[in-house]
């Protein structure tokens, strides 16, 4: 047997003549955190749904563990399943809510307060055992589910976008929570979401959906700084793409020419002499400086300038083109209207094929 613990294997989900998800495969080592990050209606809560055992798979396998399991009914997966409405039981307490599992698995009562008292500890609401869950906070609330998910400890946790409902402050929180428990724990969690910043934080790799087929997986860093496709450049985060045709490249260093004829040098990536690209560079890569005196200097002037509180947000435009900077708050003022240079290093940057 190989070390994956989840493969699908070239899986379909069809509506009638619709295809939600078309031909896709992907394999999950025991132990990661792989999200599934897309916009809505791309496939990704669709595939989750299958690997739980809540939709059915037009075509194509998934195998756990050597297993494949596409008829085998969601309580037999040993999977815990958290949802992004928590779909708690508002007349049965915090204790009763997390030990339901258990029952419905025939465990014995003192087995059963013995787990739920472990998984309350784990997510911290010890304390709130005997409440409803109409007494907790949303955040307390989304920890409950989190509790009744780990509770039978299940080989894999999937959890459908449980952050959605909480305010900024209480997901950040909990995105660093979660993460915290997955390290802790050695759990296997495939966790789909559609917030950028939420996958480049918890995860080990992300995979990113485009109607239903993944356009790119990798790390956090290889999917921020090194996307492969212009979706992935502008769906991760947000970014400049510079348009294009790569005219040399000399060892690990290329040259493109800008379509205003403005040459830049930029980091080879594969491509060939004479293609049509796209420059990606994203917005903190920039710096203002005050003359063209070095590679890669775009004559710019200041449009607009925002204070954001840890940075300012520029708005450049040049001759055919325009930029966003995130300049350090410390960053020199510059009134509307002022002609600067914006200046980016050749290695912060990605070409991909136009």
């Amino acid at each position: 047997m190989n070390d994956f613990r989840i493969r699908f294997a070239g899986v379909t989900k069809d509506y009638g003549s619709i295809s939600v998800i078309d031909n896709l495969s992907l394999d999950i080592k025991e132990g990661e955190f792989v999200s599934l990050l897309g916009p809505s209606g791309s496939g990704k809560t669709t595939l989750l749904m299958m690997l739980a055992g809540f939709e059915t798979v037009t075509g194509g396998d998934i195998i756990v563990n050597g297993v494949i399991v596409n008829d085998l009914p969601p309580h037999k997966r040993d999977m815990g399943v958290v949802f992004q409405n928590y779909a708690l039981f508002p007349h049965m307490t915090v204790g009763e809510n997390v030990g339901f599992p258990l029952r419905m698995r025939g465990i014995n009562r003192t087995e059963i307060k013995k787990r739920v008292a472990r998984a309350l500890d784990m997510v911290q609401l010890s304390a709130q055992c005997d409440r409803r869950p109409t007494q907790l906070s949303g955040g307390q609330q989304q920890r409950v589910a989190l509790a009744r998910a780990l509770v039978f400890e299940p080989r894999v946790v999937l959890m459908d976008e449980p952050l959605g409902a909480l305010d900024k402050q209480l997901r950040e929180q909990m995105q660093l929570d979660i993460r915290a428990l997955h390290n802790r724990l050695g759990l296997t969690i495939v966790f789909v979401t559609h917030d950028q910043s939420e996958a480049l934080t918890m995860s080990d790799r992300i995979a990113v959906f485009n109607k239903g087929k993944i356009e790119q997986i990798g790390s956090p860093r290889e999917i921020y700084d090194r996307p492969q496709t212009r979706f992935v450049a502008e769906f991760i985060g947000e970014t400049n793409l510079l348009e294009g045709r790569l005219v040399s490249i000399d060892g690990e260093r290329a040259d493109v020419v800008l379509e205003g004829g403005v040459k830049i040098s930029v980091s080879s990536s594969g491509l060939s002499v004479g293609q049509n690209v796209l420059v990606s560079v994203r917005p903190e890569r920039l710096t203002l400086i005050d003359s063209v005196n070095k590679v890669n200097s775009l004559p710019v002037r200041m449009v607009d300038a925002v204070y954001q509180g840890d940075h300012l947000r520029a708005e450049l435009a040049g001759e055919n083109l325009t930029l966003t900077a995130r300049l350090c708050r410390s960053a020199p003022e510059r009134s509307t209207g002022t002609q600067v240079v914006a200046y980016f290093d050749p290695r912060d940057c990605w070409m991909i094929a136009s």
